[in-house]
């Protein structure tokens, strides 16, 4: 795309509120906690295959990315994070006049 990098990632059952975005120095750092969920009484599992805890993934961005257009959404289970190109790394065509 000449407007914008996406990066998509698979965040399944969490809550918005517990994913956090930050860009500091070309670099765009994903973090969050998936919080244990407490047993129902009355319930036992046989075996539970997720993974609880803090989670970090960080990227550096390309010259051409303008860390301050930056957006998120999150939706069914995946982050997309949208990133807007610069407007000095677009070509941009220059008319040729005779004369």
């Amino acid at each position: 795309d000449d407007k914008e990098y996406v990066i998509k990632a698979e965040i399944p059952e969490m809550k918005k509120e517990d994913i956090k975005l930050n860009v500091h120095d070309d670099v765009l750092t994903i973090t969050g906690e998936r919080k244990y969920e407490k047993e129902e009484k009355g319930k036992k599992y046989h075996r539970v295959e997720r993974a609880y805890g803090s989670f970090m993934r960080s990227f550096t961005l390309p010259e051409d990315a303008d860390g301050t257009k930056v957006t998120a959404e999150y939706k069914d289970g995946v982050l997309k994070v949208h990133l807007g190109k610069s407007e000095k790394a677009k070509p941009k065509a220059i008319e040729v006049k005779v004369g």
